[in-house]
């Protein structure tokens, strides 16, 4: 029986497909089998973007010509009601499965919205077993992982940065709560400056950056030793930042 077609009339499912976060690998040592054998039983993809859901599928060695599938890109995640023709057909018995550009959809990725709306449509929605950025700088870090709080992206302006981090730093030290955020690649450094300037030297700040990547980069130092390092291979790679207050 083929998983992804019921039989008798039965709802389909919505399967949350993680995808390899380094997008150089041939073969994506940083997802599980399970995540592929899946993957190879869906025809209806609803992505982030179609053209990185096809290099995903590739990768994934899909067994049908990428043409042959219906890849669909997500609407912007403000109304589920543009969601709701899409999911139809899982409704009807056809499983699908969400893929963002990296890591986990649903999770600093699109895809919350969708599988909210097929709760609301009674739709199973089943989460597979991947990669998550979030998790794997937490986990390298040595930063707090009983209690976290992930923030996205920081204000662009330096005026709306210097108060953010400045709160961040404030919630960390009366939380002891690690705060992690992103930045836009070529904008880490900016960010590292900002970071090196504005919060307290005793911070620990870890950076996270190229996960899963053959030159991966993880390590965790106080701000004031940050100040001393060359950080230049952070420029232009998806890095997370862990800040600590104490």
């Amino acid at each position: 029986m083929n998983q992804a077609t019921p039989k008798g009339g039965a709802s389909g499912v919505l399967y949350m497909l993680p995808s390899p976060l380094d997008a150089f690998a041939p073969w994506p040592a940083d997802t599980p089998q399970q995540v592929k054998d899946r993957a190879h039983q869906l025809d209806y993809f609803l992505v982030e973007s179609a053209k990185s859901a096809r290099a995903t599928l590739k990768r994934l060695e899909h067994p049908r010509p990428l043409r042959e599938l219906e890849i669909v890109e997500l609407p912007p995640e403000k109304n589920g009601g543009q969601l709701r023709p899409l999911l139809e057909p899982v409704r009807a018995g056809r499983s699908a499965g969400v893929i963002s550009d990296a890591g986990c959809p649903g999770v600093a990725d699109p895809g919350a919205l969708v599988a909210r709306t097929a709760h609301a449509m009674g739709i199973e929605v089943v989460p597979l077993v991947g990669p998550s950025s979030i998790l794997l700088g937490l986990m390298a870090s040595g930063l707090n992982g009983q209690s976290f709080a992930f923030h996205g992206y920081l204000p662009v302006d330096d005026a709306g940065r210097v108060r953010t981090l400045a709160n961040l730093e404030k919630t960390s030290a009366q939380l002891r709560q690690t705060q992690l955020f992103i930045e836009t690649p070529y904008r880490n450094l900016r960010m590292l400056d900002a970071i090196r300037t504005n919060c307290r030297g005793d911070t620990l700040l870890c950076i996270a950056s190229a996960l899963t990547a053959p030159d991966q980069f993880v390590r965790t130092l106080t701000v004031s030793q940050w100040k001393t390092q060359d950080v230049e291979r952070i420029d232009r790679r998806p890095t997370l930042f862990l800040l600590l207050a104490g």
